[in-house]
């Protein structure tokens, strides 16, 4: 999804865990096609911290303030663009050239298991170990592939259910709710619900969360393809419904984040499927119709809240680095109580850390903090493979098609489940 950064799901549902036996099982050793998991263990000195686009100002500040404190192992900011396909080439390619230089890494969630399986992830374990306790489960997952921290927990995100509080006092809790309620909708002459079912990396976000919320999955737990089930069946064919019957309007199937936020907004939905940065905009915006009748609950699932898919970005030291023991202090402090909070109040950030979503003073200025706690705990990840791109691919194509009623809802997950197999992932 080409989005800001805190936009990003994915984005962007915690990422499973098993070690890579290319690692050396619990002892290290030379990663598959990857560099040494044992070497510059030790090492100390000057780093570079590769991350995408800086807009909110977050990265600069805290860079300033662990040079003030480290002036031999300062750090080098290298930014990128802020377009996640981008930043995710920019960073195969320098693993490719094994290029020392690209310390630590900022790593979008889904790229966690790709990296890890090609050897280019130093495994935080050992003498690398990385403390996770305090932080919230479905992040610890989003770091993790085949049993093996490869990356820390840096910022969360989850989905939120934004409503008409005025026309709708108490939200649903269930999607059959939900639609029940559009009658209040049509009433007042709007759309009902929208999410963002654009053919895009947004459309993998929203397909695998209605799949997730009525109890499928888009992968089982070996990596397979899981999609010619019941539930699969019940969770893309409620969104291929609510297409069809008008809950969704026609022009939800162009809508991106932005699109989506906008039409809100504007008074023209009564539900919104979006991510956390929409209630500043919403509530802060001169011209938005919806700032003293905003409500915000979690996704509707099946039964009581949805499955969100996960979102965030998380810390991973490359395997190439020569001064891991720097990269690994830097861990420390890009993730510590202070940090967290800083992301949170000066970018919009979603914390890692469960205990900041009670703290009383973040909660009085971020009000939906709770009600994300209760999405990124409900979180699933978006699919867990080395063959991500593919995947996600198939899961746009078919979803779009299934939810335009250009191919029956049964079609389009045979085709999706074929189509992903054949992408490696179900071997």
């Amino acid at each position: 999804m080409k989005t800001p950064k805190f936009l990003l799901p994915v984005a962007t549902a915690g990422v499973l865990a098993l070690t890579l036996s290319a690692c050396g099982g619990g002892g290290g050793g030379t990663t598959a096609g990857g560099g040494d998991a044992e070497a510059g263990l030790d090492g100390r000195g000057p780093i570079t911290y590769v991350q995408g686009k800086d807009n909110s100002n977050v990265v600069r500040p805290l860079v300033a303030k662990w040079n003030a404190a480290h002036p031999n192992e300062k750090v080098t900011f290298k930014e990128q663009t802020d377009q996640a396909d981008q930043q995710h080439d920019d960073i195969v390619q320098h693993f490719q050239a094994k290029d020392a230089g690209y310390d630590v890494v900022d790593v979008d969630v889904v790229w966690t298991a790709e990296f890890a399986a090609k050897g280019w992830l130093q495994p935080l374990k050992d003498k690398m170990a990385f403390d996770t306790s305090a932080m919230l489960k479905p992040t610890v997952d989003s770091g993790t592939y085949k049993g093996t921290l490869y990356a820390a927990p840096q910022t969360s995100d989850g989905a939120l259910l934004y409503y008409r509080k005025d026309l709708v006092p108490t939200p649903p809790k269930t999607w059959e709710e939900m639609m029940s309620m559009c009658s209040i909708a049509k009433k007042n002459n709007i759309g009902c619900y929208a999410g963002q079912f654009s053919k895009y990396e947004g459309l993998t976000v929203n397909a695998s969360e209605a799949i997730n919320s009525a109890g499928g999955s888009v992968l089982d737990k070996d990596g397979k393809p899981s999609l010619n089930t019941a539930e699969a069946k019940a969770g893309l064919e409620n969104l291929a419904k609510a297409y069809a019957d008008g809950n969704i309007p026609k022009e939800g199937i162009t809508f991106q984040e932005e699109l989506s936020r906008q039409a809100f907004q504007s008074g023209k939905l009564l539900f919104l499927r979006n991510w956390p940065y929409v209630y500043n905009l919403a509530t802060t915006e001169g011209s938005s119709a919806v700032k003293d009748k905003l409500g915000i609950a979690p996704i509707p699932g099946a039964s009581g809240p949805g499955a969100s898919s996960l979102g965030g970005h998380n810390l991973a030291i490359s395997v190439y680095s020569k001064n891991k023991a720097t990269a690994l202090d830097f861990l420390k402090f890009m993730t510590s109580e202070e940090t967290e909070k800083f992301y949170a109040t000066q970018g919009s950030l979603a914390p890692v850390l469960g205990s900041l979503y009670t703290d009383a003073a973040l909660v009085k200025k971020l009000p939906y903090l709770p009600v994300l706690k209760t999405s990124i705990e409900n979180a699933v990840p978006r699919p867990v493979t080395p063959f991500y791109p593919a995947v996600t691919k198939a899961i746009q194509e078919n979803a779009y098609s299934a939810i335009k009623g250009e191919k029956p809802v049964d079609t389009a997950l045979s085709d999706m489940q074929k189509s992903i197999e054949s992408a490696g992932a179900g071997s």
